[in-house]
This record gives structure tokens, sequence and C-alpha cells, in this order.
């Protein structure tokens, strides 16, 4: 076995792509042999220099990917991020530094590129806490009994509005501006590239395929203002009796509205008798939709979208905050990418932040402001945890009312 210092970490060339596939492959456990047909599919993913490989010899036993992405801050505003993805160690060389190499490289080229943060969903919790990320949103899973839900057995009352069954085509054409309108409302969100819409319609398919019902919600106007993809299985009781459950793949909804005309129809199904609603914010809706809410119950809750800031000032002024006062930080950065003394002066109207030799009221490491950014994490619960410091009483409970948002952070896909 090499040394790790003989096991070369660099960008891959495109003919070096078939090997670094089938080394993603066997990272997350799948079957070792890539097929023509996922190849071909994921060739248009390939961009020279964000794709890196560790090669021992002339196999590759460690994978990375990185890619332009925006997170909507809180607010609205779209902030460049670098999205990671892939990224695997082959099990025969574990513990080598290898994740440490790959990170340090695509991390330096995104703060060089002038990316505000780096992005990432974490398959293993404990692992990206030592790069600077934090977990920055989470997601539920709720599981309906729909013979308990309470709902009116006739259908949804659209209120004028109406829900049309539509082909992959019409959600390549409507998806894009109708989640554009989503995002810009929801801190958390983020991009979806031309590719996203091709992969959930079946457009490129990188595995087996089985085609989902595409259901639009439409207001009185005419306008989409809520699209879901589902699929139903076909299970039956020995008497005869409908046992199926309908499981969401994607949902998005600018209105609340949409949402409750969605879920309803869901419900509303001949012969679903269960719905599992997919990943969801949260402090989704969807319980309290219904006329029964312990109807719903939560099936799963998870950490989701995991943020690394990389230029603290921009990170900070990009958002708006609810409250108005002054806040000075302490940002702890092994790393030494962004670490310094902060002041943030921001009310209703906007932020200014600015390096500072000022007192520090609150002392933290740079993967807990990520954890902030968003304003789903209460600085006073990180004090409590022993994980934020404070270094002026109280500055906890003040910096939670210029940080906290009256709704939490969300990301609805997976990258």
């Amino acid at each position: 076995m090499s040394a790790p210092a003989d096991i070369d970490v660099r960008p891959i060339t495109e003919a070096e792509y078939p090997e670094w596939l089938r080394a993603v492959h066997a990272g997350f456990l799948r079957e070792p042999v890539v097929s023509e047909t996922e190849l071909e599919a994921r060739r248009a993913q390939f961009e020279p220099g964000r794709l890196l490989g560790a090669f021992d010899g002339d196999r590759c036993v460690a994978t990375f990917r990185s890619f332009a992405q925006e997170v909507t801050a809180v607010g609205g505003e779209f902030v460049a991020a670098d999205a990671i993805t892939s990224v695997t160690v082959t099990a025969t060389h574990r513990r080598r530094g290898l994740l440490t190499r790959m990170m340090s490289q695509d991390l330096a080229a995104a703060k060089e590129r002038g990316d505000v943060l780096a992005t990432l969903i974490a398959a293993e919790y404990r692992i990206y806490g030592r790069y600077g990320f934090g977990p920055a949103t989470s997601a539920a899973e709720w599981t309906i009994d729909v013979t308990r839900a309470g709902l009116d057995p006739r259908g949804p009352d659209l209120g004028g509005g109406r829900i049309e069954l539509v082909e992959p085509g019409d959600v390549r054409k409507l998806g894009p501006e109708l989640h554009d309108r989503m995002r810009r409302a929801m801190p958390g969100a983020i991009s979806r590239d031309d590719w996203f819409w091709q992969l959930k319609t079946g457009a490129v398919r990188t595995a087996p395929w089985t085609e989902p019902f595409f259901a639009v919600y439409r207001a009185a106007d005419g306008t989409a203002e809520g699209l879901m993809a589902y699929e139903v299985d076909d299970k039956w009781a020995d008497t005869m009796q409908p046992l199926n459950t309908a499981s969401v793949r994607q949902m998005i909804a600018s209105t609340p509205a949409a949402e409750r005309a969605l879920w309803h129809y869901l419900c509303s199904i001949d012969w679903v008798m269960q719905v599992k609603s997919g990943w969801r914010a949260p402090d989704d809706l969807l319980p309290d939709l219904l006329p029964n809410p312990p109807a719903a119950g939560i099936t799963m809750q998870s950490d989701w979208l995991w943020v690394r800031i990389l230029d603290v000032v921009r990170a900070l002024e990009s958002r708006t905050y609810e409250g108005e006062g002054a806040l000075v930080l302490e940002v702890v950065d092994a790393s030494g990418m962004t670490g310094g003394r902060y002041r943030l002066e921001a009310s209703p109207a906007g932020a200014t932040c600015t390096a500072t030799t000022r007192s520090a009221d609150l002392t933290l490491d740079v993967r807990e402001l990520a954890t902030l950014w968003l304003g789903d994490e209460s600085v006073a619960r990180l004090v409590a945890l022993g994980r934020v410091r404070e270094e002026q009483a109280g500055a906890g409970r003040g910096a939670d009312a210029l940080l906290r948002t009256s709704r939490r952070p969300w990301c609805p896909d997976m990258f």
C-alpha cells in the first residue's frame, strides 16, 4: 500500500472520469460497475478543475466534486456558494488524510473565486465540523394516516383554483420559474440547474426510472403556484381492501393555498390510505392543514444543509434582520480562512459588518456562526451547550433577538 505522500490528489481529466465515477460507486456502496447509460448522463456534470480525485497509481481511491450554487439568505438575496458533493474515500484508504487534502484544495479555490459559502449534505454528522461546517437547516418527514385525517372525502375546496396532472415536459417548462419564486421566499433554498429538471423528469437517467405523477396547482388566474411529484404503490389486503401508500418525491409551493390544495388532493385519491410527505421543512404547515393534525406523525427528523462560511463580512451583510442592534463577534477559524473580530450593525433597513478591535460580545467557532447564519439555531442554546462563549453577560439573548427568524429555514433539495 502506498504511503500517503505517494498518493496524488489532483483535478481529474475527462479521460479519468469513468475511473473517478467507479470510485464514487465504491464509496457509496453501490454496484461497482458504472453503466454506459449513467456515464453518458453524468458527463454533463464534468467541469474541469471542480472534480478532484486521489490516485494510488492508476486507481482512484477518493473523490470530491464541487459546483456553483446559489443559497437564499434570510431576506431573499441569492448568495454565491461552493456546493460540495460526491465525497468518498475508498475503504482501503481511510484515515490517510485524503479528505483533508481534497477539502483544503477546494475551499481555497472557492475563497479565491469569491464564493461567500460552501455547502453540503452530510452523510455522516461527525465528519464536517472539523472543516468549519455547521448544520444550518434540518428536515422532517411526516406519514399521514388518511383515514384519521378528517378531510372531506369529496375532495379539496380549491377556492377557484384547480389541480392538473401534467407531463414531464410541462414540468421542465413551468418548474424553473415556480421554483425561483419559491426559493426567494425560503431561506436555505438552493438553485436548480437545467440538469436537475431533466433528471427529476426522466429526460436523463442515471438509474432505473419509474415515472411519477406530476400534479400542478393553479390559482384562479391560472398562475402555477405549486408542483408535486408523487408515486403510489399497489398493495391490497387479503380481503381486497386497499392499503396503498402515496409517496412524495418533490413538492414546492409559492403560496400556502397551493400547499393546502396539493396535500388535500393527495389525501383524497381513492385507494390511498397513507401518505409519506418526503423531506419537508421542520415547521412545515402540513400537520395543521389537516382537520386532525395527529393523523400526521413525524417519521424522520435530521440535519440537512450544512454551511461553511468563507467570507464573514459578506455573509452577515447579505441577510436581513428583524430587529435592530449591534454585536461584536470573535470568530475562531483553525484553518485561518475567516477568523477575526467583527462588528455587526443591523436593522430591518440593512446591515454592515466590519473588522474591529472593540471588545467581543461573543466568541464562537466559524462552524457555530454557520449554524446561526440562516436564523434556525438559538445563540442562548449554544451558550448553554458550551459551543458559544458569552464575553458580555446576556449577549446570547441579545444576539437571538437579532439573528433568529420567524420561520425556520429549509433546503428542499439533496445534491
